[in-house]
C-alpha cells in the first residue's frame, strides 16, 4: 500500500515538475510563437533573442512620462508674429537631461577630443565654444571670456557659447562614452581599451556606436573576453560582438525635439490629481493646460507662494527689467547676474530645472514659422534629413578623421526603386515647404532657411515673456550666444508609464512566447 502511493506521489510530483519547467522555459521566450523553433538552440540555428526588456535613462536623464498637451503661446504674443498659434500635440516618453550641460562637461569633451585626436588638431578647434560670445564694445564683460568656461568657480554653470552642431556632435560623442563603458564593464572590450583610445587612437581606435553596430572591424580597439552574457553564435559559441536587440547598448543622446523640450518643461504630471495622491486609477485628463511658466504650483507668477521662507522668492534667472539683473545689495531677487548653476532654483514636476531662465537652449529643429499649419500632431519635429552609410568602390565602410561613419544622400535610383519615397518624397530636409506652398528667400526676403535652428525657453538676460515654454526664436546653427545652451534627451521605447511599469490597466497582455 505504501509503496503504491508512494509510486504514485514520485509520478505526479515528476509531472508538477515537469509542467513547471516547461511552463518555467516557455515564459522566458524559449520558443517561436511562429515556428515552433526554440530560440537560443544551436540545434535550431541558435537564434538569439534577449529577454523583453526596456531602455533605461542613461547618465544625467530623467524620464518624461508622454501624453497630449497645447503647444504653442499661453499667454498674449507681443511679438505679434504668430508663429506658435497653440495645437494639440502628443508626445510619446522620453528621457531628458536633468540639468543643462555644464562646462565641465564639456571640457571633459574636449579632453577627450584633445587626447584621442592629437594629431589632429582640427577636430578639437571645431568644438570649442566661442567665448568671445561675451564680448561687447561698451560693457567689460573680458573676466568672463577669459574665465566663464575654464575657472572653477563656473564648472557646473551652462556651457554657452556652443553652436547648433557643437551640441549636435556632443550627443553623439555623449553616446560613444556611455556604450564604450558598457561595453568595457560586460568585455566585450578589453579593460585597456579606454587607456589605448586616450593615448591618441585617432578615429581608427576610437568607439563609435554607429560604426560598431555597422561593422564592428571598422573600431579598432582591444577586444576583450565577454562574461557569462548569454550571446552566442550560430556555433553556440560566446559571441564577441553585440547588436542592437541584444539591448545592452544604451539607446543615444540627442539633441530633444521642440515639441518634447516644450512638453517637457511644462512638467504637467503633477496636474492629475489622481497622480498627486498617488492613488491608482486611470486618472483625469487635463486639457485646459494653460499654465504659462514651467511650474506649475504657481502657474501665472515668477514669485514663488510658498509659506515661510521661501514665500516671494524669485523662480527662475532672469531680467526684471532695464538694469535688474538680479536685484539689489541685501536684496537679492534671482541671485543671477549672469548664468546661475544648473542646479540652482526648483526643479519642475518632471525633475527638470531651469527649464524657464538661465540659459535658452538649442533643440533639434529647423525653425518655420507655420509649424501650426504644416506640423504633424504626434511627435512632431521639423528637420529630418535622410541619408544612407556610404560605401567606396570596393563596397566596403568608411569612416570620417571624428571616428564617424561616412553618411550620402539617397541616389535617385533608390528613390525608383523604393515606394515609400516615391509616396512620401522623404528626401533631404522635410521642412514642409512644398506641402505648405511657402517660399523663404533667404536674405532676400526672410533670414530663414534650412539651417535656422530653434532656440527654446528665456534666458538670464530676457525679460519673462521668454520665460513661458511656448515661446520661439531662432538663430543660425553655426551662431552662438552667451544666453544658449543645451540639453541633451534619449529616446525611450516601452510602457509609456515608464521602464519599472508592471502591466496595463485597461489592456492586460499575455506574454508572448507562453506556451502550455
Amino acid at each position: 500500500m505504501f509503496k503504491a502511493f508512494s509510486g504514485r506521489f514520485l509520478l505526479v510530483a515528476l509531472v508538477v515538475a515537469i509542467s513547471l519547467n516547461s511552463c518555467k522555459k516557455s515564459s522566458s521566450g524559449g520558443k517561436s510563437s511562429a515556428t515552433g523553433w526554440n530560440y537560443n538552440d544551436k540545434k535550431m540555428g541558435n537564434f538569439n533573442v534577449a529577454k523583453v526588456k526596456y531602455p533605461k535613462a542613461g547618465p544625467g536623464l530623467k524620464f518624461v512620462q508622454g501624453g497630449s498637451f497645447v503647444m504653442g503661446a499661453k499667454d498674449e504674443d507681443v511679438m505679434g508674429d504668430w508663429n506658435n498659434v497653440p495645437r494639440r500635440v502628443t508626445i510619446p516618453s522620453f528621457f531628458i537631461d536633468e540639468t543643462e550641460v555644464a562646462n565641465v562637461h564639456y571640457r571633459e569633451y574636449l579632453y577627450w577630443l584633445e587626447n584621442t585626436f592629437s594629431d589632429d588638431t582640427n577636430i578639437t578647434r571645431k568644438a570649442l565654444p566661442d567665448t568671445l560670445v561675451w564680448r561687447e564694445e561698451l560693457a567689460y564683460n573680458e573676466p568672463y571670456v577669459e574665465y566663464y568656461f575654464r575657472f572653477p568657480s563656473y564648472n557646473y554653470y551652462p556651457v554657452v557659447g556652443v553652436n547648433w552642431q557643437q551640441a549636435h556632435d556632443f550627443c553623439i560623442w555623449r553616446t560613444d562614452r556611455v556604450n564604450e563603458l558598457l561595453l568595457v564593464k560586460k568585455g566585450f572590450l578589453g579593460k585597456d581599451a579606454i587607456k589605448k583610445e586616450m593615448r591618441g587612437g585617432g578615429k581608427d581606435g576610437s568607439f563609435n556606436t554607429e560604426s560598431y553596430l555597422t561593422n564592428p572591424e571598422l573600431v579598432q580597439m582591444a577586444k576583450g573576453k565577454p562574461k557569462s552574457s548569454g550571446l552566442k553564435d550560430i556555433n553556440g559559441k560566446p559571441r564577441k560582438d553585440v547588436r542592437m536587440e541584444d539591448g545592452i547598448l544604451n539607446m543615444g543622446y540627442r539633441l530633444p525635439t521642440e515639441a518634447e523640450w516644450e512638453y517637457a518643461a511644462y512638467g504637467l504630471l503633477d496636474q492629475n490629481p489622481n497622480i498627486r495622491k498617488k492613488e491608482k486609477g486611470s486618472g483625469e485628463e487635463n486639457r485646459l493646460n494653460q499654465q504659462i511658466y514651467s511650474w506649475s504650483k504657481n502657474p501665472n507668477g515668477l514669485r514663488d507662494n510658498r509659506r515661510g521662507t521661501f514665500q516671494g522668492k524669485f523662480l527662475a534667472n532672469f531680467k526684471r527689467g532695464n538694469g535688474d539683473n538680479m536685484g539689489i545689495a541685501g536684496g537679492l531677487n534671482d541671485r543671477g547676474a549672469i548664468p546661475e548653476n544648473v542646479v540652482s532654483f526648483y526643479p519642475n514636476s518632471f525633475g527638470l530645472f531651469n527649464m524657464s531662465g538661465n540659459v535658452s537652449e538649442w533643440v533639434g529643429d529647423v525653425y518655420r514659422p507655420m509649424t501650426s499649419v504644416d506640423g504633424q500632431d504626434f511627435n512632431y519635429f521639423r528637420g529630418n534629413k535622410f541619408t544612407k552609410v556610404y560605401k567606396n568602390a570596393s563596397n566596403e565602410y568608411e569612416r570620417d578623421s571624428a571616428g564617424h561613419l561616412k553618411r550620402t544622400d539617397i541616389s535617385d535610383d533608390e528613390v525608383k526603386n523604393r515606394a515609400n519615397y516615391q509616396k512620401n518624397n522623404v528626401i533631404n530636409y522635410l521642412d514642409g515647404d512644398s506641402a505648405s506652398g511657402v517660399f523663404y528667400g533667404y536674405g532676400i526676403t526672410s533670414l530663414v532657411n534650412d539651417q535656422s535652428r530653434v532656440i527654446k525657453g528665456g534666458s538670464w538676460n530676457d525679460r519673462g515673456y521668454w520665460l513661458s515654454p511656448g515661446t520661439r526664436r531662432f538663430m543660425q546653427e553655426d551662431q552662438a550666444s552667451s544666453t544658449v545652451g543645451f540639453r541633451c534627451a534619449q529616446t525611450y521605447l516601452g510602457p509609456p508609464e515608464g521602464p519599472g511599469f508592471k502591466g496595463g490597466n485597461n489592456f492586460p497582455t499575455r506574454k508572448q512566447g507562453k506556451r502550455k
